[in-house]
């Protein structure tokens, strides 16, 4: 089956026994998995994340930490010392410098959180914030850029002038992981800032995220087959 390494599935299923038997069945038709909050919190769900790398799988930890410095500094630490390719932070100075901190030198990327894609300008509005939701990206890409973490989680919408700063900044390398991305005539589900594959790679984003259309669908092996070859036509 066609794949591409660009293309993280999340795995957003209630229990491990699911996630591994989904994992098993696309076998080598993906190359890379998002173990979120609901799986981690799991008895043995952290050892799943473990085993997943075993299997030569990359391996996202999705913890999205978020407190003060020291804690933030020892979960990094003990995340990549237990072995991960990709962990997530909240994308506020004190908590990146945290997380590159606790990461040291081993290879775990730090990727720094800036606006949920479930959350719309009016919601930002509701929870206090007066910066549209591409205003406040660009603020937290620059500081993540200044906090020497590896990349940034934001939507598709705001992928392009992303990759703009970073270029600015010297930083090709910067990555961009998108999630709220939906193949054309997708649910949109719980995401307001989507778009498809190949609109969000052309926009700039380096790695997507995709749940719900491939676990969900009545083939998840094809699913993720059909997104794969979307994505292989946009390099």
């Amino acid at each position: 089956m066609l794949s591409d390494p660009r293309l993280i599935v999340g795995l957003d299923l209630p229990d491990v026994e699911t996630a591994r038997a989904l994992v098993h069945k696309i076998a080598d038709g993906v190359e890379a998995y998002k173990v979120g909050l609901t799986l981690l919190a799991r008895p043995g769900g952290v050892a799943f994340a473990h085993e997943l790398q075993a299997m030569g799988k990359v391996v996202f930890q999705d913890w999205k930490l978020h407190d003060i410095g020291a804690q933030v500094e020892g979960a990094a630490r003990a995340v990549a010392e237990g072995g991960c390719d990709l962990l997530t932070v909240h994308a506020e100075p004190q908590v990146m410098r945290a997380a590159v901190e606790g990461r040291g030198s081993h290879a775990t990327k730090i990727l720094a959180v800036t606006v949920m894609t479930s959350l719309s300008d009016q919601d930002l509005v509701e929870i206090g914030y007066s910066a549209r939701a591409a205003d406040l990206v660009e603020t937290r890409v620059r500081q993540a850029l200044d906090c020497g973490v590896d990349g940034v989680v934001s939507s598709p919408l705001e992928a392009a002038r992303v990759r703009e700063i970073a270029h600015e900044a010297g930083r090709p390398d910067f990555l961009i992981v998108t999630p709220g991305v939906r193949p054309a005539g997708a649910d949109k589900g719980d995401q307001q800032r989507v778009a498809t594959p190949a609109e969000a790679l052309r926009a700039g984003a380096t790695h997507l995220v995709v749940a719900r259309p491939v676990f969900a669908a009545d083939d998840p092996v094809m699913a993720a087959a059909r997104i794969a070859g979307e994505m292989s036509g946009v390099r």
